[in-house]
């Protein structure tokens, strides 16, 4: 079982079984408006609910990462995310990554209780970031993404997906650890639907195995993701509010493909799923063959 150390002389063990990361977006324009807590009360009370559902972090950002969006003012960012961390931190010590591209933001989200960075980047975007993470020691989580969220749907092309992107996340990780990032703070994320055809999507996640066999433990994120409506639908893709249950076949999927952290919206139903699935992994018996 891997333990990735995070600060405060805290681990977070992943192996055992599937880590769950609630998604928290304190943004008025993320891509399923179910998931919207602009507002800070809302906010920590989605936090509040995660954490008795069973989530094993939160994943807070200010920022939506959706295709065609553009980026927001670091201020703003800021103003949405810092207090909800601030507040998290009075009543629960559970782990909380903070999506951003922002150096400045994750340092002070760290002086006000964050974890891991989960940066869709890759610490590309910001060239301070980087140095940042080795210097708190914080966890980072290296997403795969082509083009950047404004521009990555407008024409992604690969020869060889799963190739590419397990080339470039082994990249991401060496550039990482030269900066001083030590190995086991190095968390991997195919970013699903991030620069993605229909069709990668759905090859990246049969071959999750190759993923984790790079030895980094591996993040999916597919929460009601475009390619789940893309499946679903029959005439027209389903919206994000009808992708429930093809999200949890995903999570499930990339549970069973030894994914380490599934990233989702619904942790009250990801968390039955997990469970049973690992009941049925457990389960001990003479068989009847």
């Amino acid at each position: 079982m891997l333990q990735i150390p995070i600060p405060r002389h805290r681990r977070l063990p992943v192996g055992e079984r599937t880590l769950i990361m609630g998604i928290i977006n304190a943004t008025p324009d993320s891509f399923y408006a179910g998931s919207r807590r602009a507002a800070e009360g809302a906010a920590v009370a989605a936090a509040r609910q995660m954490i008795g559902e069973g989530a094993d972090i939160l994943d807070i950002g200010g920022e939506s990462t959706r295709p065609g969006s553009d980026p927001v003012p670091l201020a703003r960012e800021l103003e949405r995310v810092l207090p909800i961390i601030s507040a998290i931190r009075e009543f629960s010590d559970i782990p909380i990554s903070v999506d951003t591209r922002k150096a400045e933001l994750a340092r002070k989200a760290f002086a006000s209780g964050a974890d891991i960075i989960n940066d869709v980047s890759a610490l590309r975007d910001d060239p301070d970031m980087a140095a940042l993470a080795a210097e708190t020691g914080m966890p980072v989580v290296l997403m795969h993404m082509q083009g950047t969220p404004k521009s990555m749907q407008l024409d992604p092309y690969y020869k060889d997906p799963v190739a590419e992107v397990r080339e470039q996340l082994l990249e991401f990780a060496g550039t990482a650890e030269r900066a001083g990032i030590n190995r086991d703070r190095i968390i991997l994320d195919p970013g699903i639907g991030f620069g993605k055809r229909h069709s990668d999507n759905l090859v990246l996640l049969r071959h999750v195995p190759q993923l984790v066999a790079t030895g980094y433990p591996v993040l999916v994120g597919a929460s009601r993701k475009g390619f789940i409506g893309r499946v679903l639908g029959n005439d027209r893709p389903r919206p994000p509010e009808g992708r429930l249950a093809g999200s949890l076949a995903v999570h499930a999927y990339a549970a069973l493909s030894g994914a380490h952290i599934v990233r989702v919206h619904d942790v009250a139903d990801t968390v039955d799923v997990m469970r049973m699935l690992d009941a049925i992994r457990h389960a001990e018996g003479a068989s009847s063959g």
